[in-house]
């Protein structure tokens, strides 16, 4: 790996430690410090989405394995957020108007969320009361619908889309903040690999020195975030670490923009 890409090892590191914390990838970030790197277009894309895929499935792996993951209510989000991916993937929107715009939705997402307290603390399973049938199928149909508009809206961006979905089951109140986490890592793993199959179809090159060193070292800083998560960190600390993230993506697509 050339010496001018050594910069990269550390900041990929705390990257993918802080926003494994909050069950993201850090597609974007990548994105942003792979720029400064003067890569070209297609392969800091191909980068940043191995990297979500590595620190994204390193979270997944875990959150289930501590029996975090809320199978039922995860799979019609995911599943339906897959295909509207990649149909947003093909479509092109002024960049400057969807940037800005993303921006400010993302920004005052997370400041609610900062702000937002008595996130939801316990698993359904664990509610006195078992919803009826109707109920448990009507969430389905909102999750299923909420993953095709994230998915499409992913897809548009390039990115996993977790930046997009947390905020909004925090704000809903979907789940406990883990649980918020598991959904989220899930969600960004499925729709990178679905991104990476698509870029790799068109038959583009990588550097393959480059591409191995940063996915070691994302993976060290991803495992080493999600155990933080799921040992140390409290459902509020969890919220106000992925608040931080929403609202610092949101300034820079601002601050690109304008």
């Amino acid at each position: 790996m050339a010496a001018d890409f050594l910069f990269l090892l550390p900041v990929f590191f705390f990257i993918a430690l802080f926003y494994a914390m909050a069950g993201f990838g850090g597609g974007s970030s990548y994105l942003a410090v792979l720029a400064l790197a003067t890569l070209p277009t297609t392969e800091m894309r191909a980068i940043a989405l191995v990297c979500n895929i590595i620190v994204a499935g390193g979270g997944v792996f875990h959150f289930v394995r501590a029996g975090e993951m809320p199978w039922r209510r995860a799979l019609p989000l995911v599943l339906c957020s897959v295909p509207a991916a990649f149909l947003g993937g093909r479509i092109a929107l002024p960049r400057e108007q969807f940037l800005g715009l993303l921006g400010v939705v993302l920004l005052l997402a997370g400041l609610a969320m900062w702000w937002r307290t008595g996130v939801a603390a316990t698993k359904p399973e664990e509610q006195s009361v078992e919803p009826e049938k109707k109920q448990v199928i009507g969430k389905e149909v909102s999750s299923g619908l909420l993953g095709t508009v994230l998915g499409f809206l992913a897809g548009l961006v390039s990115i996993g889309g977790g930046i997009f979905l947390s905020p909004v089951l925090f704000l809903q109140r979907w789940a406990a903040a883990r649980e918020i986490a598991a959904v989220t890592s899930l969600f960004i793993f499925v729709n990178s690999v679905a991104g990476l199959a698509g870029q790799f179809s068109k038959g583009i090159e990588v550097t393959w020195q480059l591409m191995a060193a940063l996915a070691i070292t994302v993976l060290i800083g991803g495992q080493i975030g999600t155990r933080l998560t799921l040992r140390r960190l409290s459902p509020t600390a969890i919220r106000r670490v992925a608040a931080v993230l929403i609202i610092v993506v949101g300034l820079r697509l601002l601050v690109q923009v304008f």
